[in-house]
């Protein structure tokens, strides 16, 4: 069971303004990543499925964020269906990503009450996703579908729309700035943040002081609109 209800986890992604999208299969190292994002002010972790045996990691990881990083939010990325949602869930995820929308996966997720961030590419398939009760929809991949003007776009006819890009977006304030000036709420963000040096050197104080720059750049950003 979450350890986070939904509009938890949804109002710390929108607090917060990144997400940091990681996948590992070794524990220890899952650990590390999570301890040094969470130390640098990044609370919300999405570990991707992407890997065998994913959903163990994950819920090992859980149970690691449940003694030693209580803060941390954990959520499940890389959902296609409905039955992977159920088994992450049932690990103790606290929201489910997906880089498609699936209505299956919606539904198991509100009778659970866990937040659902699905990908969406057009206007009209964000729409679908709201009308499957989605409060923040992925814009995915990010800089494919039209970067920060497609964002702009969207939200000019429907300014109700929380929106976080994935895919193309850097911890620059050239990237950044565009994608906040045209209204996401949140940025989600793979290896520019965990990038695989920081993973294969160990250097973990370098992805803390990373992740605290980004939540600095991004609440300067943020204040200045």
């Amino acid at each position: 069971m979450a350890r986070y209800t939904r509009l938890q986890a949804l109002n710390a992604v929108h607090e917060i303004g990144v997400v940091p999208v990681f996948y590992n299969g070794d524990l220890e190292a899952a650990q590390n990543i999570a301890k040094a994002c969470v130390n640098g002010g990044i609370r919300v972790l999405e570990f991707t499925n992407r890997g065998d045996h994913a959903w163990e990691v994950f819920s090992a990881l859980d149970r690691f964020c449940a003694v030693e990083l209580p803060d941390a939010i954990l959520g499940a990325g890389s959902v296609l269906d409905a039955g992977t949602a159920s088994m992450y869930i049932g690990s103790g995820a606290s929201f489910i990503v997906g880089p498609v929308t699936n209505p299956d996966v919606a539904k198991v997720c509100n009778r659970r009450k866990v937040g659902y961030i699905p990908g969406c590419g057009t206007a009209s398939e964000i729409s679908a996703a709201e009308e499957l009760g989605c409060d923040i929809v992925k814009v995915f991949p990010g800089s494919a579908v039209g970067g920060p003007g497609f964002v702009k776009d969207v939200l000019a006819p429907m300014p109700w729309t929380s929106i976080m890009p994935t895919g193309g977006v850097d911890i620059t304030e050239e990237s950044l700035r565009p994608w906040f000036e045209a209204g996401v709420v949140s940025v989600g963000m793979g290896s520019k943040l965990v990038s695989s040096d920081i993973i294969k050197d160990g250097a973990w104080d370098k992805l803390e002081q990373r992740s605290k720059d980004t939540v600095a750049l991004i609440n300067s950003i943020k204040a200045s609109l």
